[in-house]
């Protein structure tokens, strides 16, 4: 047993194989489950130059699988992409209308308003300017919105990928959305039909529409539907809005340096509108330069002569007087043509010299003195014998107030209101030589006094209207009847409610310039009352007339030995009465008025050829210091008149007649100066005749001129007596009939930006 034990061969994994046992108890090292590392390592161990190939292969091998592997990922996640982003296209399109029913939606209408010989006066709708075809506008335009907005604009489908990788890049990089990468089409299209939400649903319906728009229509086509709807800022929509807007020019006139910064507008219309910031206008508009260039839309001398010359602005938006025509044009259409549906012409009746003359006038007046006599406004009305209005002037300046005092501001006519009182007594009889007595009269607790207190004593109905006496009106309207003067005041083309009381003698009841102005049209045109009017013709663009003046026949009003008459009375006012500045080289007749304290003053008067009325005041009620009728209105009066007739040959006013010789001259009516009460005479028909003699007895004027004994008053050369100061008035015992200067004023309650949008 301990041999055995001793002689125990234990199995061996080193030595060699002929020295293991012959009974198989020996272990290859292939037998083994681990094969030992040492062994291994030394019984793989290859020759040099064939271990550096194997490992290259296998390097190549592995980034080939990267590659691959991200490919392949790469092209799941296209796949699963594309499903996904066909199926939001699917889904967001499935809630928009069948595209058999879009549709170009109609672009705003826009008014076109023309003076007399076709010059732009003013447009008024929601675009504020015209469509201008993409042949008509300057062809800097289109080329300066291609290379900023748009460059591969007319080589793209509706979508440009380029770009919108681009913005894309961009936006990641940046980490906030700088850019959109939309190209012209899909902001049309956003413009046509979407709202400007920045949401996924509306990109894509943007993106839908502008494949629709690609295949409807051409390129040309979205162009130009483009620049004349896209918003340029400061309310103007479209090309010629903005050109108007901000260069006072249409679109067709733009130069390059106008249409580089007009391209620029278009990344943030309000932010870089110039009327706003005109730095950054300018600054942006030097980048779109630079793109036209590098584009080859323009050569280097080009956009070194742009640099140099920049775009010059116009000074100040709708500064122009004749926007008041525009806006009472746009009041008036609605009656005439109903709702705008379309683009149309309106041709005015307004001549644009003569509306920049009366400009003018005014304003060099208030300009010279109206510091000085405390004058901030004024207004002139002019109308031809066919009762179309020439020129209107509203206020000092449009831009600043768009209230119009020429067609809505009511205020005391004062005495240039007596022609309807001397109107009314020649109709009851009287003739320009009839006599009545200048002297202080009461009527009950009223003493209308002249200027100054002086009194004339016996006098001509034609010399107490050139000269404005107060008492020598009020006693005809005595007579007359108040009732009598109200109808003929609406006759002839007042149109305000008038108070029928002896006061309206001096013009104490409110009138607008433009109706007063019309009242006096058939003084100059022989007698009939036409059809005030402003608006001669309305077209559609291509040429349909909506509506037509027509000129038709105007009723008559007053007989023609009336008209003379007045005629030859109110020319005394021009040659020898109050209103002597306003006398040229053409006949003309007329009549000076000034409201209490001076707060308004007036002139109207007219030739054969034109009827003007002139106003000048405060629309505080202010009083003006000592300004009369005779003074600023007959100024700007002459001066506008002056211009008007220039060329135009002369032709005498209308009607004859012939003074009675003064020897025979007999008074129709003295009332007596103290009469307290006189007995008024019942209004007469149109030219029905008066008995010559009344049976009141003449009373013997006190020498003429008389300064009757009374406190130290101040009284306008046309209408009533101002007491200088509240002691003044204690012991005077007949009041003033009082004068609210019009009462307080109608302001539109409207703005710059409804007037934009038409309303």
């Amino acid at each position: 047993m301990a041999n055995r034990r001793d002689s125990r061969i234990e199995p061996s994994f080193e030595g060699p194989p002929q020295a293991r046992s012959p009974a198989g108890l020996s272990v290859n090292e292939e037998d083994r489950v681990v094969p030992s590392n040492r062994k291994a390592s030394a019984k793989r161990k290859p020759a040099k130059g064939k271990s550096s190939r194997g490992g290259r292969g296998r390097s190549r091998r592995g980034l080939f699988g990267v590659l691959g592997r991200l490919f392949y990922w790469c092209f799941v996640l296209a796949i699963w992409g594309g499903i996904a982003a066909a199926g939001i296209v699917i889904y967001y399109g499935a809630k928009m209308p069948a595209a058999t029913t879009w549709s170009i939606p109609d672009r705003a209408p826009n008014i076109k308003i023309v003076s007399v010989d076709n010059q732009l006066l003013a447009n008024r709708g929601m675009s504020g300017g015209e469509a201008v075809g993409l042949h008509e506008m300057s062809p800097y335009i289109p080329e300066a919105v291609i290379a900023i907005e748009d460059r591969r604009f007319y080589s793209h489908f509706g979508i440009d990928p380029i770009g919108l990788s681009r913005a894309m890049v961009t936006n990641l990089l940046g980490g906030h959305f700088s850019q959109g990468g939309s190209t012209l089409t899909q902001q049309l299209a956003k413009n046509l039909f979407l709202t400007p939400d920045r949401t996924l649903e509306r990109k894509v319906q943007e993106v839908l529409l502008a494949l629709w728009l690609e295949h409807k229509h051409t390129k040309d086509q979205i162009l130009e539907m483009y620049l004349n709807r896209v918003y340029f800022g400061s309310g103007a929509y479209g090309v010629e809005a903005a050109s108007r807007r901000y260069f006072g020019k249409s679109a067709r006139d733009v130069t390059l340096s106008e249409a580089a910064l007009l391209a620029g507008l278009l990344k943030a219309p309000s932010r870089l509108s110039p009327a706003r910031d005109p730095k950054a206008a300018e600054e942006r508009s030097q980048l779109v330069l630079a793109a036209m260039r590098d584009e080859g839309k323009i050569s280097a001398k080009e956009l070194t002569s742009a640099m140099s010359a920049p775009a010059t602005r116009a000074p100040s938006y709708w500064t122009g007087s004749e926007n008041y025509v525009a806006d009472t044009i746009m009041e008036e259409l609605p009656d005439l043509i109903g709702d705008v549906r379309g683009d149309i012409i309106v041709d005015s009746t307004v001549d644009l010299t003569l509306q920049k003359l009366a400009e003018q006038s005014i304003r060099k007046l208030i300009d010279d003195s109206g510091k000085k006599l405390n004058v901030t406004q004024g207004a002139l009305v002019s109308i031809d014998d066919s009762g179309a209005v020439r020129a209107m002037v509203g206020g000092y300046d449009y831009s600043t107030s768009q209230f119009d005092r020429a067609s809505e501001a009511r205020r005391q006519p004062g005495s240039a209101f007596k022609p309807f009182v001397y109107m009314a007594a020649l109709e009851a009889g009287r003739t320009p030589d009839s006599v009545r007595n200048d002297a202080p009269i009461k009527i009950g607790n009223w003493t209308p006094d002249n200027y100054g207190g002086k009194y004339f004593g016996k006098v001509t109905l034609a010399t107490a209207l050139a000269k404005s006496l107060n008492s020598v009106a009020a006693q005809l309207t005595m007579e007359v009847g108040p009732n009598a003067v109200v109808e003929a005041a609406h006759r002839m083309g007042i149109q305000s409610e008038l108070q029928s009381n002896t006061s309206i003698a001096l013009g104490t009841s409110e009138v607008t310039p433009l109706e007063l102005t019309s009242a006096y049209v058939p003084f100059a045109n022989g007698g009939y009352k036409p059809d005030i009017h402003f608006i001669r013709r309305v077209t559609t663009t291509d040429g349909k007339v909506l509506y037509d003046s027509g000129g038709g026949s105007a009723p008559r009003v007053v007989k023609p030995e009336i008209v003379g008459m007045m005629n030859s009375m109110m020319t005394g006012t021009v040659e020898t009465g109050t209103a002597r500045k306003a006398a040229f080289a053409w006949p003309s007749a007329g009549k000076t008025g000034t409201s209490q304290n001076s707060r308004d003053a007036w002139f109207v008067g007219y030739t054969a050829n034109l009827t003007t009325g002139v106003w000048f005041g405060n629309d505080d009620g202010s009083p003006m210091k000592k300004v009369t009728g005779g003074a600023l209105p007959a100024q700007a009066w002459h001066e506008f008149m002056v211009a008007a007739h220039e060329g135009v040959p002369v032709r005498p006013l209308p009607g004859t007649w012939k003074s009675t010789p003064a020897d025979t001259v007999v008074p129709d009516e003295i009332p007596s100066a103290n009469n307290s009460q006189p007995a008024p005479v019942p209004p007469a028909s149109v030219g029905q005749q008066a008995p010559a003699t009344q049976a009141a007895a003449p009373v013997a004027p006190p020498p003429a001129p008389v300064r009757a004994a009374r406190p130290a008053q101040t009284v306008d050369a046309d209408g009533l007596a101002m007491p200088e100061d509240e002691g003044a008035t204690a012991s005077i015992k007949h009041p003033v009939p009082p004068g609210n200067v019009g009462g307080p004023l109608k302001k539109k309650q409207t703005s710059i930006l409804d007037i934009l949008g038409g309303g």
